[in-house]
């Protein structure tokens, strides 16, 4: 009996699984660089990637899946962390207009003579 040719679906995971884990890092990257628009636009690719794909994946996929797992949950950690500065930046502009507006009316009750003085 010869053993399987190097590459094959016994010595490595399908081409597919790897894939899956290449999309994953790349969606951490982008997390983690702030760039959302370009990581909601790989929604799509990530469903034509898993399509096809059997429900039991072969043992040699375990590893890269795993590991797409652990990306994915980093992946998130990260949308978190974005979600959280936006809302941190969101809340100081509202405290900033509110000053803003609170002076600006000091202003408009001053007489014209004192606003250029």
């Amino acid at each position: 009996m010869t053993p399987p040719a190097l590459g094959s679906s016994v010595d490595a995971p399908p081409r597919a699984y790897a894939a899956l884990l290449e999309h994953a890092e790349l969606e951490l990257e982008l997390a983690g660089s702030g760039q959302v628009d370009r990581l909601a636009a790989l929604g799509a690719r990530w469903d034509e990637l898993t399509r096809g794909l059997p429900a039991t994946p072969p043992a040699a996929a375990a590893s890269l899946l795993e590991r797409a797992l652990l990306i994915h949950e980093r992946t998130r950690i990260e949308l978190i962390r974005l979600r959280e500065a936006l809302l941190a930046d969101l809340a100081s502009a509202g405290r900033a207009k509110r000053a803003a507006e609170g002076y600006g009316a000091q202003l408009s009750r001053r007489s014209r003579l004192e606003r250029s003085a």
